[in-house]
C-alpha cells in the first residue's frame, strides 16, 4: 500500500429524491431492506464509517434544505473497496429497483472526494462537494465514480494542481 492510500481514504455521498413518502407501502421493501443492507456495508472489506442518525441509519437527517431527499454518506478504504460493496449482494438488488422508490436526477446526486484518513465528513461538506461537482464537474475536489482522481490528487497536496483523472476497475 502506497503513503497516499494509507494517508487518504474515499468518502461518498449519494443522495436520491424519493417518490413517495419513507412511511408509505410503495417504499416498504425499500425500507425493510436499510438494516440488513447497512448491516452488510458495516463489515465489508474497506468500509471504514457511514453517516447514521438516532434510527441506525441516515434517512432522518437533512440535507440540501429538502425534506424530500434522503443522504447516505461513508468513508471507504478506496474505490475499489467501495464499487465492490455498491454492485454485488442485496446492495446490487436495490440499486436495480432504485427507479421504483426515487425521482431520476436531472443533475449530480452523487459524488466522491478523498479525505485524510480517520476523517468524518459532516453532511455540510458533503453538500458543498455535490454543488461544487455540479458547477465545475470532476475535479479532484469532487468527482464521480465515472471519473475518479487519485487519492494524492486531494485538495492541499501538491499534486493536485495537475491532477488528472485514473482508471477505477467495477466488477461486472
Amino acid at each position: 500500500m502506497t503513503e497516499s492510500v494509507i494517508a487518504h481514504q474515499l468518502a461518498q455521498v449519494n443522495i436520491a429524491r424519493l417518490k413517495y413518502p419513507l412511511d408509505s407501502p410503495e417504499l416498504k421493501d425499500f425500507v425493510d431492506a436499510l438494516d440488513p443492507v447497512n448491516a452488510v456495508a458495516d463489515t465489508a472489506d474497506g468500509f471504514m464509517w457511514r453517516l447514521q442518525g438516532e434510527d441506525g441509519n441516515a434517512t432522518a437527517v437533512p440535507v440540501l434544505g429538502d425534506e424530500w431527499l434522503i443522504i447516505n454518506m461513508s468513508v471507504w478504504r478506496d474505490g475499489d473497496a467501495l464499487t465492490a460493496f455498491m454492485y454485488q449482494g442485496r446492495h446490487r438488488e436495490l440499486l436495480a429497483r432504485r427507479r421504483e422508490w426515487f425521482e431520476r436526477p436531472g443533475e449530480a446526486m452523487t459524488t466522491l472526494w478523498w479525505v485524510p484518513a480517520g476523517h468524518r465528513p459532516a453532511v455540510a461538506e458533503a453538500e458543498d462537494r455535490l454543488l461544487h461537482l455540479r458547477a465545475h464537474g470532476p475535479t479532484p475536489y469532487a468527482f464521480s465514480l465515472r471519473t475518479p482522481f487519485a487519492p494524492q490528487a486531494a485538495p492541499g497536496t501538491t499534486a493536485a494542481a495537475s491532477a488528472e483523472p485514473v482508471a477505477v476497475s467495477r466488477p461486472a
